[in-house]
């Protein structure tokens, strides 16, 4: 296993110890780099690729590790290294797709204090707080709550409350957000360019609120995913400008490529309802029913407008299952 180091943290933007409450060793000691690879065959392998990188934090004792789903969903090998230097393997225990929270059980004893969860939603816009990958301080980054308001992601994902930091850690997935107290309130994810809307050029990191975690944890744990019907996935990825929600891409093989949709169409209705954004289209595709469900989508194409019935498929089924479950 090849060992990644990243750039460190400029010491002048690095938490001083003498300045928080709580013990910043020991807390920054819950983080872990994690390394996987996945299978070439993997239905994620073109898009997220074969290699992935990134942080978790330890949860609890018996090395169970939080982080962000992408770096382990359809993993054949996973390995972390801890605070000293030490290689564990680890296998990918559960991957929740509405939230973006992916578990690692690690294979071997791991001798790391867990971070404590605390409560994402006693945040507020303008607290300081810290941002830290693995490797203790130098990969720890002094860093405040810009704004925290809802997130569309391109690929068919969505949170009515999103964290946003800044300035951006270097190497956000699974990164723990660090509240005053020293306790977890939430987990990297993204590299963002409007980290406050409508400031084009204020870089920053998007985050996942922890408090998405507790009524799905037990879940993750005992099955690898939530229980209950999924959500209707169409494979589709999309972009919005000024209202309007045009496919930017579609995943090779899913539901919407089948039916025929075409990179460049734009979505102007779905189910009769018209499309505003895409936040407005996700919840409206959702609101049909289960996974599985037949959504009807109005489309702009060539100066034309086409009507597609797309049959609307699980996520989950399209990918390799976790080893564990």
């Amino acid at each position: 296993m090849k060992v990644s180091t990243s750039p460190e943290i400029r010491p002048d933007m690095q938490p001083d110890p003498a300045k928080v409450p709580f013990d910043l060793e020991r807390t920054l000691s819950a983080v872990v780099s994690i390394h996987t690879e996945i299978p070439g065959d993997a239905f994620t392998a073109p898009t997220l690729g074969t290699e992935r990188r990134g942080h978790g934090v330890v949860i609890r004792d018996g090395g169970l590790i939080l982080t962000i789903g992408y770096l382990i969903v359809e993993a054949a090998s996973i390995w972390m290294v801890d605070i000293t230097g030490r290689a564990i393997p680890g296998d990918a225990l559960g991957y929740d797709q509405e939230t973006g929270f992916g578990l690692v059980q690690a294979l071997e004893p791991i001798a790391l204090p867990p971070m404590e969860i605390g409560r994402s939603g006693e945040l507020s816009e303008g607290e300081p707080v810290i941002f830290a990958g693995a490797g203790g301080r130098a990969q720890a980054l002094n860093t405040q709550v810009v704004s925290i308001r809802e997130f569309a992601g391109y690929w068919e994902y969505l949170l009515n409350e999103a964290i946003f930091t800044t300035p951006p850690h270097p190497f956000w997935g699974g990164g723990a957000l660090i509240g005053s107290d020293g306790t977890l309130r939430g987990i990297g994810s993204l590299f963002v360019q409007e980290a406050v809307p409508g400031q084009d050029s204020l870089d920053g990191n998007m985050v996942v609120p922890i408090d998405l975690l507790e009524p799905i944890l037990d879940d993750l744990v005992s099955t690898g995913r939530t229980q209950g019907p999924g959500r209707p996935w169409l494979g589709m990825f999309t972009a919005e400008a000024v209202g309007k929600v045009v496919v930017a891409g579609l995943w090779n093989g899913g539901p919407a490529e089948r039916a025929g949709v075409e990179t460049g169409d734009l979505v102007l209705e779905v189910d009769g309802t018209p499309v505003t954004g895409m936040a407005d289209m996700l919840r409206h595709i959702w609101s049909l029913g289960e996974a599985g469900v037949e959504v009807p989508l109005i489309i702009f194409r060539d100066r034309s407008i086409l009507e597609i019935r797309v049959p609307s498929a699980s996520r989950s089924d399209y990918y390799k299952a976790p080893k564990l479950h």
